[in-house]
């Protein structure tokens, strides 16, 4: 039976409860989960988080929606392979950002460059949209927010490989906690705004060797500003 979550991290919290339901209920792959109005009144939480957790399933390759029937499982699935706990030293800000750079710096600069060599017409239109709505964000706020993550999630996407944004999707709470705003500045990694364009370039003109320097120049700017203002 599914019960009402209180009003804390709903979306971590209902993503590991509809996995432990999945679990229970013994349903297979194939199988037709409940409607999303059921799904809201089980767990007391809105469509939007309902939506939201959907939307994580099918990221990872787990559910698949299908238009006027429902969302269907396409693979078993419990609390415990549903999320992929990271362990970083909470601790210690600079260490946990290093550690998560090198892990970002291997994914993103091999994304980038299969991106470059696969993406289509379509999967350029969805990048530029994203970077045109981040660089208004970064022109208006001088920081870019969410709509940085968007960006390079349209890049993971025109990988067509959807084991790039899966591994993002399971690194991606850990991520978030610590690159919000480190060190509460705003200024943080803003050096690195200009070379979003130029990775998009890169990708536009699919030359794979140019979006990996991009990329580089990225992270090199990410790297410098935790040493800087982690002193």
């Amino acid at each position: 039976m599914l019960l009402p979550l209180p009003p804390v991290d709903r979306v971590q919290q209902v993503i590991s409860a509809l996995a432990d339901y999945v679990q229970r209920s013994g349903l297979k792959p194939g199988d037709r989960l409940p409607a999303e109005r059921e799904l809201m009144a089980a767990l007391a939480v809105g469509r939007s988080t309902i939506r939201e957790v959907i939307s994580h399933f099918q990221a990872l390759g787990v559910v698949e929606a299908r238009k006027g029937s429902g969302t269907y499982l396409l693979r078993a699935i419990s609390g415990a392979t549903i999320h992929m706990p990271l362990t970083l030293d909470t601790q210690h800000l600079r260490d946990a950002l290093l550690q998560t750079l090198e892990v970002r710096r291997g994914i993103e600069v091999e994304a980038g460059m299969v991106a470059a060599r696969r993406r289509t017409d379509a999967d350029l239109i969805n990048i530029e949209t994203k970077l045109d709505a981040m660089e208004r964000v970064h022109l208006a706020k001088g920081t870019s927010g969410p709509e940085d993550l968007a960006f390079h999630l349209a890049i993971y996407d025109a990988t067509h490989n959807p084991l790039f944004r899966q591994l993002l999707e399971q690194m991606r709470e850990a991520f978030e906690r610590f690159w919000e705003k480190p060190f509460d500045r705003p200024d943080f990694a803003r050096r690195s705004f200009p070379y979003h364009r130029t990775l998009f370039d890169a990708i536009a003109s699919q030359n794979p060797n140019a979006a990996r320097e991009e990329t580089l120049k990225i992270l090199a700017i990410v790297e410098e500003d935790i040493k800087e203002m982690s002193k």
